[in-house]
């Protein structure tokens, strides 16, 4: 992952926006946030990223250490993806960023 500029230990704004900052995270996270979910369940929730776009995030949130993936051996392989407890730590950040879009928004 490219980390932006101002990533550094005496920039902590900038690291959270290199973990965070994409347009699809706060959406995956928060659907990530109700509950374990399959590629398919999180694909009909965010209407319209591509497979290839999803299949990114969930593999730099993977590396991260933000969700764990958890593969069942069965025909068809199922994959079921959950956050970790670092990943549960975001919730705060992704709320806060919720509420303060519809009081914006309801503000326009």
């Amino acid at each position: 992952m490219k980390r932006n500029a101002y990533h550094a230990a005496d920039c902590p704004v900038g690291y959270t926006l290199d973990v965070i900052g994409s347009k699809w995270t706060g959406l995956i996270l928060n659907e990530l946030f109700t509950g374990t979910k399959r590629f398919g369940e999180l694909r009909a929730a965010l209407k319209g990223i591509s497979p290839k776009t999803l299949t990114e995030r969930l593999r730099i949130f993977e590396k991260q250490g933000i969700i764990e993936r958890k593969i069942y051996a069965e025909v068809p392989p199922r994959v079921e993806y959950s956050l970790t407890d670092r990943g549960r730590t975001l919730k705060p950040i992704i709320e806060a960023m919720r509420k303060w879009g519809a009081r914006s928004a309801s503000e326009d």
